[in-house]
């Protein structure tokens, strides 16, 4: 009796310590699945920050501005952008990028007067270099105004060129940096004006681990025909998840009109972002 009492403590030892083992590799193997899931969220977060990453993305930028103008219009401007990493040889990537507005504005023109539709896109090319220096990169390259729009007030109705460029700087979760393009008509309809037209974003973003960030977006529009300009503010909040197997950002905040001619000029608005990524 004594040896069987002893064989069953020392079973019964064997399986706790067995069923130890098993909840200890658990833990193990789900702390480094999470601190995975952390240091893949804070990457993607980290090449989100950055314009002229090599990650394949489609933003869905959502605008939305209310009391417009002297008739205290609205206008919802849906952007689509995809983001296209394209490599060149082992020192050079091409960054493809669309901008795609898909707009609806009520009295913006008139009272109980709405446009619907697309408005002109502009489709940029950054040649950049694929290894940075202490954080530092930069790109530059082409960019094209083309008419896509389908309402008279939603386009300029003329195909434009100039440059663009972008310069950035990434060190302890900060990214800082700049995106500039400055775009002429070159053809189009002679019954719009020409159009000269600079567009100039400086921004700054905080990401911590968890792929979470904080930033702030300024956006400078100056019209050099029309002598017009127009300031944006834009802080927001995001993060990094993933529906199924489907990685995604999303990012929110207001939009704030510090500087625009009144018959522009917007009460307040707000910016929503879901982001699609596809990793390599």
């Amino acid at each position: 009796m004594k040896k069987r009492h002893f064989k069953n403590v020392i079973n019964t030892k064997v399986m706790n310590q067995i069923s130890s083992t098993k909840i200890l590799v658990c833990i193990l193997f789900f702390s480094i699945m999470s601190l995975h899931a952390q240091d893949d969220a804070a990457e993607l977060a980290k090449k989100l920050a950055n314009p002229i990453a090599s990650l394949i993305s489609v933003p869905f930028q959502n605008n939305s501005d209310y009391g417009i103008g002297d008739l205290k219009g609205s206008r919802n401007t849906m952007n689509f952008q995809p983001v296209i990493p394209i490599s060149i040889n082992e020192n050079l990537n091409m960054i493809g990028r669309v901008v795609l507005p898909i707009v609806t504005q009520n009295n913006i023109t008139g009272i109980g007067e709405k446009q619907s539709g697309l408005s002109d896109a502009v489709l940029s090319a950054f040649f950049s270099p694929k290894n940075t220096k202490n954080g530092f990169t930069w790109g530059a390259g082409p960019a094209f105004l083309i008419p896509t729009g389908t309402d008279d007030f939603l386009t300029n109705k003329k195909f434009g060129i100039g440059p663009t460029a972008v310069a950035l700087k990434q060190t302890n979760g900060w990214t800082l940096g700049a995106l500039v393009n400055q775009l002429w008509s070159v053809a189009g309809s002679d019954d719009r004006p020409d159009v000269s037209q600079m567009f100039v974003q400086p921004f700054i973003t905080h990401n911590w681990k968890s792929g979470a960030g904080i930033g702030l977006v300024g956006e400078w529009t100056q019209n050099w025909e029309a002598r017009t300009t127009s300031v944006w503010l834009i802080p927001n909040v995001s993060g990094v998840t993933s529906i199924g197997t489907q990685k995604i950002s999303l990012a929110i905040g207001p939009r704030v009109h510090l500087i625009a001619p009144e018959s522009m000029r917007a009460d307040w608005g707000w910016r929503a972002m879901v982001i699609f990524l596809f990793p390599k």
